[in-house]
């Protein structure tokens, strides 16, 4: 059933137009999910990282620096919708800041170092089928942005769902959009390559590329570390950071014990029983940003000795064909993570850097943080703390996950910067002007409840 269901697979891909190159990916994971591959790394197998080159350390000229900038293309992964927080269009298209959204403040970061450096500095966009066209759309505002000779995106690939009873393609006549889902951030790697954009980056004689997720601002052109890569000569780099006890769930790279080589471990390839080693911030004290650079020719050079097959590991997501409803047919996702091509780059290495390289927002917690007065905007686009520790955030998913609900009861962000944490329990409205102090808990008064505008909570 398995060969039948491997060439269902490729097939299917191939009547919907997904490159060879991913097609060729696909059948080298299905192939091991067949063969039982978990994709699990156990602890006895590995070393912790302990003592990474830091940023702070970093010596280089302003020649080297800009030398190294404008050979870099800038690659962010924007194929989310952010439903998590529902949102039915490009996650980037969410205003953060000012009015502002993801998009407009990227844009400001890349055009602000093209001129600072004197640099092409392209901007190039990962995008999803499901983001492609707002994305774009919005983009035609900024006509600037476009770099002679290279588009501003590429676009995603796409799988089959695999039945998990059989692993053939699943069938869903209710929506076949839900037949198919994305191969995980590891798929940038043959979508450069299918889409043409590797090799045309090359010819346009780059040589760097930095890549991070759409929603993390903080991952701003940097220069230093452009010449800190260059000058290192390795054909890989991954951004981190050091844990705290709140980042227990990001992955980590180690030391892979058999042939000293760094890799990568997610919580998806960690088992069950070993999840304390994961999670403990003192044996694995630092965590992966995926923010990441490679050297183009490296990569093209793997590619063409792979056959457009780099070898990531596998990872394993057992999901149901339609993800809002539990009782339809359980499905296999395979993916992978961008950041595991370490492992297939002799002499990769890794920087840790500081915590404002790292601003992801993934719930309305963090959404919360980067609109309140713990950052402030610069005119280049960067978010820059106004204080030394960021207060945590916790406020009730029943009332605040999605934005639109957010939004609705917290109009006018309060001001944070004098807060260690702020815990809301229940459904409250804060009017402008609010001010938290210390450590901050409203709990749930079982009925709406209001915070007047200019209230000293915790004072």
């Amino acid at each position: 059933m398995s060969e039948a269901g491997l060439e269902a697979a490729r097939q299917k891909m191939t009547d919907a137009g997904v490159s060879a190159p991913a097609i060729e990916v696909f059948s080298r994971f299905y192939e091991m999910l067949e063969s039982g591959e978990t994709g699990v790394i156990r602890e006895d197998t590995i070393e912790p990282l302990l003592d990474p080159p830091m940023l702070t350390d970093v010596d280089i000229t302003d020649l080297e620096a800009r030398d190294a900038i404008g050979k870099t293309v800038i690659i962010k992964l924007n194929g989310g919708l952010g439903t998590s927080m529902g949102l039915d269009k490009a996650k980037t298209l969410l205003k953060v800041r000012d009015g502002q959204n993801f998009l407009d403040l990227i844009v400001r970061q890349v055009l602000a170092a093209r001129e600072r450096y004197d640099a092409r500095l392209p901007l190039l966009l990962m995008n999803s089928f499901r983001t492609e066209d707002d994305t774009l759309s919005y983009l035609a505002k900024y006509p600037e942005l476009r770099v002679e000779g290279l588009p501003l995106s590429f676009m995603q690939n796409q799988e089959p769902k695999l039945r998990a009873d059989d692993l053939t393609p699943v069938e869903w006549p209710d929506d076949p959009t839900l037949e198919w889902c994305p191969p995980g951030h590891g798929d940038l790697y043959p979508a450069l390559e299918g889409s043409g954009v590797l090799d045309q980056l090359l010819e346009q004689g780059f040589r760097y590329a930095c890549v991070s997720n759409g929603d993390n601002l903080g991952a701003a052109p940097n220069a230093t570390i452009a010449g800190w890569f260059a000058k290192s000569g390795a054909p890989y780099a991954a951004e981190l950071c050091r844990r705290t006890v709140n980042d227990k769930k990001g992955g980590h790279l180690a030391i892979r014990k058999a042939d000293g080589q760094l890799i990568l471990r997610d919580t998806a390839q960690t088992a069950p029983e070993e999840m304390d080693f994961f999670t403990d911030e003192h044996r694995h004290p630092f965590f992966h940003t995926n923010n990441l650079w490679f050297d183009l020719v490296a990569l093209r050079k793997a590619l063409t000795e792979r056959n457009s097959v780099l070898g990531l590991p596998l990872i394993r997501n057992e999901k149901t064909v339609d993800p809002a409803d539990s009782g339809s047919t359980e499905v296999v996702q395979i993916e992978s993570a961008m950041g595991a091509a370490i492992e297939v780059f002799e002499g990769a290495t890794a920087i840790c850097v500081g915590r404002d390289r790292f601003l992801p927002v993934k719930t309305t917690n963090e959404l919360l943080l980067l609109r309140s007065d713990v950052y402030s905007l610069t005119g280049e686009g960067k978010l820059v703390a106004t204080t030394e520790n960021s207060p945590e955030i916790s406020l009730d998913p029943k009332f605040y996950k999605l934005v639109d609900e957010f939004s609705r009861r917290i109009p006018s962000a309060p001001s944070l910067r004098k807060a260690n944490s702020l815990k809301v329990k229940g459904d409250w409205t804060f009017e402008p002007g609010v001010v938290v102090f210390g450590d901050v808990e409203l709990t749930d008064e079982d009925t709406p409840a209001t915070i007047p505008a200019g209230t000293h909570l915790g004072d």
